[in-house]
């Protein structure tokens, strides 16, 4: 009887045993509270109340779903999401399969690291400290370039010449990652019209940076945040596109990813054929503004450029909490040229005298590479971390051309030049950042950053030797920064301090005109904020920044298209500095985003644009010098707002208005060509304003409709005024084989009508007219297939690498 007992017990014992070891499955998904959207890469992690550390977790799929499976027990559930609150639901017992449900997590206004509330789902993002530029939900830039982009981004324009302003102020910073960057080349503007507009993820613009960032750039930061695969698996995506006028091109996004690796990829090329012109109206003036002569420049472009991009990164992780990603960037690009410029004179009673033709057959090579590091260390706390960046950057480019210039009917007066602009750039940079929690709601960070800068610009004409120059620039930057935040109820702050310590040197070997400026800084930042409610929030922020002159703002000559109109930088340039101070409201309904902020810029030592006479003639035409100086104080005020409004599922639309005044104060002394000292008053108040609106509809049979227009009204400097400017994008796309692959068509500037047109009066000088359009209309084709990939909805992202999540 008691063997009959014992095998009973054990055979009970064993059945209990298997009971316990029985899996079970808990369903359920994460939605948005407020707008029922699915939260894509939401964490759901059940802790099991006997043994805390014994944790189960997944991450939800593309339509906020989650499945995990546990031995039946009692469970706290805690659901996590970058930007909101955490939600935890404690002492769950489960006992057989179960689904949660709808589970719904609502936004975190006052959280630390980016004070936000994300929009609806659609391609802007707007936050109280910064606005999110989707690329990937952005059907009119499919197949075009990182300028593209940017001129798409509230607050941000890109002017016709490829000049970046953030809310009319040219004094920006552009990072990539979160970082300056060598691949970025010498050139910001040739990068901007060379990378492909589908390796960027998204573009962050931070109107007030905090201390953590590079102090540089006057108006802002704009963060541009590269592609990098975060699916596990083999994954990704390639497009192929084709353009009128004459381009063509192609992308490839591919990723691998397990438990100990990530490895990312982004390769591209791209062939585009861009036509551009320009006029120039002048009528020469005597000393009492009577006419003398006049003259007419007509200007035509027809630029190819062909460019090859490759990122590659493989991210390692060592440990749960530590990882490293060595990545590579490679760009090249090679560029020809076709100017032809003609020029028409006039007597002062406007009857012709002469023509004479300029046509200028210019070619260029680039090549960028850059090497960075990053290593991350996780400790046990939650945001407790250490981060160490490296990065070692090399960039080469050079332009040669040849002008071929006479008067017209005048076989003797040919006369032919040679152009070489050799340029070259190393830049080495080291960064580390410290994040500590305090408590529940404090945190403070500290970094270091170093940032050496060497490069050389080779410029030579021949025979003309007069614009024949070799500039060296170097730039050794030392920064440390701190900063402490924390939250008290619905209050919080963010006070930040960073010490930057520059030796820079600008030598002019040709004219031995040799500048070293050295100087150390404090710049000081603060960030208030209080939530009024989840739905209301009111932010103030200050910040000190500096804007240093380089690449063509300090070369004495970097360009010699026409030989009437010649841009000559300076290099005995100063660096300008700001203060900034905004108050923002942010305000959130059922189906409408909105921000609104008032703005202050206080510049010393701003940078102007003036034009004056060299002392030299062309066939008695004075020569007419633009140059940038310093002016010794700027003042902007300004007001803006961007909306999201979602009136039903089909229709969103995204709208920004900038406006802002300007007042310039300084006076400019020059001799001219008679030796005689010229003074020029650049006392000028200006007001202008932006605002650009996109729409975006979902068509029967699955098509998108997307419009995208922009109109910058006119503007007065101190030596003449702007016109306004205006543009219309269109777009349509349309998913096809089961949404793995879509069709977008697209037409930039469909009117034609991106041009900048202004006038430039200087007494006793020259009174012009001129217009300039760097590219006329843009008509594009492209297909993307993804393999392994769902499709990029207007959903949000985790993925890291820019901004505050870098930092």
């Amino acid at each position: 009887m008691q063997k009959k007992f014992l095998l009973l017990f054990i055979s009970l014992s064993f059945l209990a045993k298997a009971q316990n070891n029985k899996k079970i499955t808990i369903t359920g998904s994460v939605l948005e509270q407020g707008t029922d959207m699915p939260l894509e890469y939401a964490s759901v992690v059940l802790i099991e109340n006997q043994n805390p550390t014994k944790k189960v977790g997944v991450a939800t799929d593309f339509d906020g779903n989650f499945s995990i499976d546990i031995t039946p027990g009692t469970y706290t559930v805690q659901l996590d999401y970058i930007s909101f609150k955490q939600k935890k639901i404690a002492n769950k017992t489960f006992t057989q399969n179960t689904n949660l449900g709808k589970l719904f997590l609502s936004a975190d206004l006052a959280q630390l690291s980016e004070i936000s509330v994300v929009a609806e789902r659609s391609t802007v993002e707007i936050k109280l400290d910064k606005k999110v530029y989707n690329v990937g939900k952005d059907m009119v830039v499919k197949g075009g370039t990182a300028g593209d982009v940017l001129n798409n981004v509230p607050s941000v324009t890109v002017d016709t010449d490829g000049t970046v302003a953030l809310r009319g102020n040219s004094s920006v910073r552009i990072l990539i990652d979160g970082r300056p960057s060598g691949i970025v080349g010498i050139n910001i503007e040739n990068f901007l019209r060379t990378l492909p507009a589908d390796a960027i993820e998204k573009v962050e613009v931070i109107t007030s940076p905090s201390a953590r960032y590079d102090a540089e750039g006057g108006g802002g930061i704009i963060n541009i945040v590269l592609r990098k695969g975060k699916t596990n698996g083999l994954n990704g995506s390639l497009m192929v596109m084709a353009g009128d006028p004459e381009t063509y091109g192609a992308n490839a996004n591919i990723n691998f990813k397990n438990e100990k690796f990530n490895l990312f990829s982004n390769i591209g090329y791209n062939d585009r054929t861009t036509l551009g012109n320009f006029i120039n109206n002048s009528r020469y003036l005597n000393d009492d503004n009577t006419t003398e002569r006049f003259a007419q420049e007509r200007r035509n472009n027809t630029r190819n450029n062909r460019g090859h991009n490759v990122n590659f990164g493989v991210e390692y992780f060592i440990t749960e909490n530590a990882s490293i990603i060595n990545g590579i960037n490679f760009r090249k690009d090679d560029s020809f040229n076709n100017e032809n410029v003609d020029f028409f004179y006039f007597d002062q009673n406007n009857i012709s005298t002469f023509d004479r033709n300029r046509f200028n057959a210019s070619t260029g090579d680039e090549i960028s590479v850059e090497y960075n590091l990053n290593f991350t260390q996780k400790f046990k706390k939650n945001d407790h971390k250490l981060t160490i960046d490296i990065a070692v950057s090399d960039n080469n480019e050079n332009d040669y051309s040849t002008i071929t210039d006479q008067v017209i009917n005048n076989p003797i007066s040919l006369f032919i030049e040679n152009t070489a602009n050799l340029q070259k750039q190393q830049r080495n940079l080291i960064q580390s950042d410290y994040v500590l929690p305090i408590g529940e709601n404090s945190r403070f960070e500290a970094g270091y950053r170093g940032s050496f800068l060497n490069s050389t610009t080779d410029f030579s004409v021949t025979p003309n030797t007069a614009y024949t120059n070799f500039l060296e620039y170097n730039e050794y930057i030392n920064a440390l920064y701190s900063q402490f935040g924390s939250k008290i109820n619905k209050f919080s702050y963010f006070f930040g301090l960073r010490f930057e310590d520059n030796n820079i040197d600008v030598n002019s070997i040709t004219t031995n005109n040799f500048n070293n400026k050295k100087y150390n800084n404090l710049f000081p930042s603060a960030t208030l904020n209080y939530e009024f409610s989840e739905e209301t929030s009111v932010s103030i922020n200050y910040s000190k920044r500096v804007n240093r002159p380089r690449g063509r703002f300090l070369s004495p000559f970097s360009t010699y298209s026409s030989n009437i109109n010649i841009f000559q930088g300076n290099p005995d340039l100063n660096p300008s500095f700001t203060d900034n101070i905004e108050l923002s409201l942010l305000q959130r309904w059922n189906k409408l985003t909105l921000t609104s902020a008032i703005y202050t810029n206080q510049t010393e030592n701003s940078f102007q644009f003036i034009r004056k006479e060299s002392g030299d003639f062309v066939d008695g035409i004075p020569v007419i010098v633009s140059t940038p100086i310093n002016l010794t104080n700027e003042t902007r005020y300004g007001f803006e707002f961007n909306a999201n409004y979602t009136p039903y599922k089909w229709w969103r639309i995204n709208g920004s208005f900038n406006f802002f005044l300007t007042q310039n104060r300084g006076d400019y002394t020059y001799t001219n060509y008679l030796g005689e000292n010229i003074t020029q008053n650049f006392d000028v108040d200006a007001s202008s304003y932006f605002t650009r609106i996109s729409s975006k509809i979902t068509l029967p049979k699955g098509i998108d409709f997307q419009t995208n227009y922009f109109y910058s009204g006119p503007q007065n400097n101190a030596q003449g005024s702007y016109f306004s400017l205006s543009s219309l994008d269109l777009g349509f796309s349309k998913d096809i084989l089961k949404e793995k692959a879509t069709v977008n068509l697209n037409v930039s500037d469909l009117f034609n009508t991106r041009k900048r047109r202004f006038d430039t009066f200087i007494p006793g000088s020259v009174d012009s007219y001129s217009a300039f359009q760097w590219r006329q209309r843009q008509i594009n084709l492209s297909f993307t297939y993804r393999f392994n990939k769902k499709k990029e909805r207007e959903g949000r992202s985790q993925g890291g690498g820019g901004g505050d999540e870098f930092m």
